[in-house]
């Protein structure tokens, strides 16, 4: 017959692994929003450096197709 310290250690036993398990997945779960929320931003700001660049080509050329004095 199991006693009764036995049955409490075995109780908070199993809600320990289980919030242990809980946890870890809730940490999965961000961690990968970070990581996806991370690639978003950096795409954001590649999109910004590339419309910046394109930007500065057309005004270079736009200066090639003026006469020079």
């Amino acid at each position: 017959m199991v006693g009764k310290f036995e049955r409490r250690k075995d109780t908070v036993q199993e809600l320990t692994e289980s919030a242990a398990t809980h946890v870890g997945h809730i940490a999965t779960i961000i961690a990968g929003a970070v990581r996806d929320v991370t690639r978003e931003i950096g795409d954001w700001v590649s999109d910004g450096i590339e419309m910046r660049e394109a930007a500065k080509k057309a005004r270079d050329d736009e200066g090639e197709d003026k006469p020079v004095d």
